[in-house]
């Protein structure tokens, strides 16, 4: 899990440069910060990673995979992450992982507001303010961020910049409506218009890539009930969910290229706890769900499609120190197969040793998203035609890792091999997409070592190799053989003053290059970006900050044919009254 706190000592502005940090996770973004950012987990495609939002899903139901290039860091309270196959109890979508992020939320008697304003390198400016507040039977949060970037040329067509803008509204609220029952609600828009350039490949005449921009606006919220019976043993909830996402590609020469895409899902679940002292001192939950979901699309037609799934989930505990999870789903399509998925997750905590053992099996499943389905025109050689005959895919992933704590708990390592198998994955075929046949396989090895040197100085490492192989024995792209990262903290002055740094390596990867017909494949060389940076505590409730981002001015890329970032210098304020 990372923590609103470390988001905010980090200065991270981004929630994809958070999880950089986190093993087996691989970030691809194309060009500037806002624009088109992908993540995959332990080798496994971007659209099979479930990302969810103060409970809402909010990966495109158009393209599959969530672009997290639209989503700041300001607003966060922490970042829960679970690797592997999780479709069992998240459902379709969850083929490799889930990323849930929960965004702050109010206080109870009394308010607070904070703010934080910065500016630096590309003419960046950024400005956000935080409401929190309540009374003894509610509480609410609103908050709103800014963030602009004239940004620098994103390829080597011209010298025009290319930059971003990114206006992120929240609101949450959570209300007793007896002692019982509960209602809270969430409310969230994002509005991200990022520059694009045009394909020199198609389009070699660099004035055109003058006023050539993505722009998506994002409506999510979720209203839902909780109430509590048989002195708190039993727990329903009821929730409603609903996700809009706009987006329009403008290019002067050609049509404006637009898509909308919905999801509406309605949930009802109860999860009924109870002990057993005199077997194993044992402590039960016991959960079970039905969900509804329907997905819209609309481009030139109009699309849409259903489906149910129905959950059952343990988890127990016995004699403090053994955990077992067990999860199963059955879900009905009204487009595809109906599927079943599971998974089974167990840790020891060894007694006597501070080592904990940890292992998991499971099963995902991802549908096959509406352009997939039907297609999608665009001026160039990665338009393709759609498949309606494709299958879902699916995937068999475990894991088992140790977890071992030395030195009075100062230093904390962990180790975990991952292996997954993928069927019936969707590839291109020249201009069509196919289920290929034979089995996608990824596997790894996944290091951590926290350590916290004294009171105030701590440091961390990871360290991922994942092998990540199609069928045909070719490397999947944007997939880093090796890849890790390092930091270092040192809090002093009565806690007033921080500084830090940190490095992340990205090593060799294959890329594919759309710019030639067929499609070729490149190799993209490794590179290590370094931040750094500090703040200071003038008073109780104000604090300056600086960091300074790639440090040494690497030249790198994360996506074939798009530049990155050099080395940027940031400062600003943060106040709270």
């Amino acid at each position: 899990m990372i923590t609103g706190k470390q988001l905010e000592q980090n200065q991270v502005r981004y929630v994809a440069d958070a999880l950089r940090m986190v093993p087996g996770f691989a970030v691809s973004r194309q060009g500037t910060k806002g624009g088109m950012t992908n993540i995959r987990v332990r080798g496994a495609e971007a659209n099979h990673l479930l990302v969810m939002v103060d409970g809402v899903e909010v990966s495109s139901a158009e393209g599959g995979a969530f672009d997290f290039g639209a989503i700041q860091a300001d607003d966060i309270d922490r970042i829960e992450i679970l690797r592997g196959p999780q479709s069992a109890f998240w459902g379709a979508g969850a083929a490799a992982g889930v990323v849930n992020i929960i965004t702050k939320g109010g206080k109870r008697d009394g308010f607070k507001i904070s703010g934080t304003t910065e500016a630096g390198s590309q003419n960046s400016w950024l400005g956000g303010v935080l409401l929190q507040g309540g009374a003894e039977n509610y509480d609410m949060a609103l908050a709103a961020s800014y963030r602009r970037t004239k940004g620098f040329n994103i390829s080597d067509i011209g010298d025009e910049k290319d930059g971003d803008t990114n206006l992120t509204l929240n609101g949450k609220v959570n209300i007793d409506l007896s002692d019982s029952a509960k209602l809270d609600a969430t409310l969230r828009y994002m509005k991200n218009r990022t520059d694009l350039d045009a394909d020199p490949v198609w389009n070699p005449d660099p004035a055109d890539s003058l006023n050539n921009y993505g722009q998506t606006s994002n409506l999510l919220g979720s209203v839902g009930l909780t109430w509590t019976g048989l002195e708190d043993a039993l727990t329903q909830k009821l929730r409603f969910t609903g996700n809009s996402i706009h987006y329009k590609n403008v290019t002067p020469i050609f049509p404006v290229y637009e898509t909308k895409g919905r999801r509406y899902t309605g949930s009802y679940q109860a999860s009924y706890v109870f002990d057993t002292p005199s077997f194993a001192d044992a402590h039960h939950t016991i959960t079970g769900g039905i969900d509804w979901k329907r997905e819209t699309f609309s481009t030139t037609k109009d699309y849409e499609r259903d489906s149910y799934g129905f959950v059952g989930q343990y988890n127990g505990e016995f004699w403090d120190q053994f955990y077992l999870n067990l999860a199963l789903r059955h879900d009905l399509n009204d487009e595809f197969k109906d599927a079943t998925t599971y998974s089974v997750s167990t840790a020891w905590a060894i007694p006597d040793t501070d080592m904990r053992l940890h292992s998991s099996v499971g099963t995902g499943v991802r549908n096959p998203d509406f352009i997939e389905q039907f297609g999608v025109f665009y001026f160039g050689p990665e338009g393709f035609v759609g498949n309606p005959e494709l299958k879902p895919e699916h995937n068999l992933g475990w894991d088992i890792g140790v977890e071992k704590s030395l030195f009075d708990g100062r230093l904390l390592l962990d180790a975990t091999y991952f292996n997954n198998r993928f069927r019936d994955k969707i590839s291109r075929n020249g201009n069509k997409l196919i289920n290929i046949p034979g089995i996608t396989r990824t596997h790894g090895v996944e290091l951590s070592a926290t350590l916290n040197l004294t009171d105030g100085l701590t440091a961390g490492a990871t360290y991922t190799y994942t092998s990540a192989k199609m069928a045909d024995n070719k490397d999947l792209v944007r997939v880093p053989r090796h890849s890790g990262s390092v930091n270092l903290a040192y809090t002093f002055y009565e806690d007033r003053a921080r500084l830090f740094g940190e490095a992340v390596f990205n090593g060799n990867m294959k890329d594919n290059n759309v710019g030639t017909f067929p499609v070729s494949v490149v190799t993209l060389d490794k590179y290590t970006v370094v931040n750094i940076g500090g703040s200071y505590k003038f008073t109780d409730k104000l604090e300056g900050y600086a960091r300074i981002e790639n440090l040494f001015d690497k030249k790198y890329q994360e996506v074939y044919g798009y530049n990155t970032p050099g080395r940027g210098a940031f400062a600003g304020l943060k106040a709270s009254f």
